[in-house]
């Protein structure tokens, strides 16, 4: 069953991409329409947050320990620096709805010291803290609130400003871009790899 996107106006139409259902009624939240049933986008967030915590977990638990300066390329990110964001990008979501903005380069310097993860069960117990932290700030959101704008900035300068809605959709795509690199990063490595939306040539399961 697909989602069709229903925001915008007092009144909204839902229709299912696969099932032909449309539905019409008064818009009373941000949500999507499944099967004529009107559904919070904080609830299609949450189902999905929890869905790739799973999969970031299963590769994060094959990070090999020792191996946190090798990189593919002079130009690539260090596997353990990668380890790192990808543990710590849930935590995202709660800092998108919680601040207003972000600075990747603020005067005088940032404050934030990423703690060094050496070993799978560290980056994973960040994962899982963070994926808490998201939980709870998806929960106490409201559509007023996701409607909001959110600005990147580098040294003060907004390089983006989208709605929170929009800056947490991407920020899915994001970690899934992330823990596919890291992914060749194990493959590269003689790690097996994980199933992640399907089977992998060491994991035959479809997670």
């Amino acid at each position: 069953m697909g989602y069709e996107p229903a925001w915008g106006g007092d009144d909204l139409k839902c229709v299912g991409w696969r099932s032909g259902i449309i539905c019409k009624r008064v818009r009373s939240d941000l949500g999507y329409c499944q099967k004529g049933v009107f559904v919070k986008i904080t609830e299609v967030f949450l189902a999905q947050l929890d869905d790739e915590v799973k999969r970031t977990r299963r590769t994060l638990e094959k990070v090999p320990v020792g191996k946190d300066d090798w990189k593919p390329h002079e130009k690539s990110m260090p596997l353990g620096r990668l380890a790192g964001l990808v543990a710590q990008m849930p935590m995202w979501f709660a800092m998108v709805i919680n601040q207003d903005e972000l600075d990747l380069n603020p005067p005088g310097g940032g404050k934030f010291e990423p703690k060094p993860m050496r070993t799978p069960a560290e980056l994973v117990k960040a994962l899982d803290e963070g994926a808490a932290q998201g939980r709870k700030a998806l929960e106490g959101a409201t559509e007023e609130h996701l409607q909001k704008p959110w600005k990147l900035l580098v040294s003060g300068k907004v390089v983006s400003e989208q709605p929170r809605v929009v800056v947490i959709r991407d920020t899915f795509s994001h970690l899934a871009h992330h823990r596919a690199q890291l992914g060749v990063y194990l493959r590269m490595n003689d790690v097996a790899v994980p199933a992640v939306y399907g089977p992998s040539a060491d994991d035959q399961q479809f997670a």
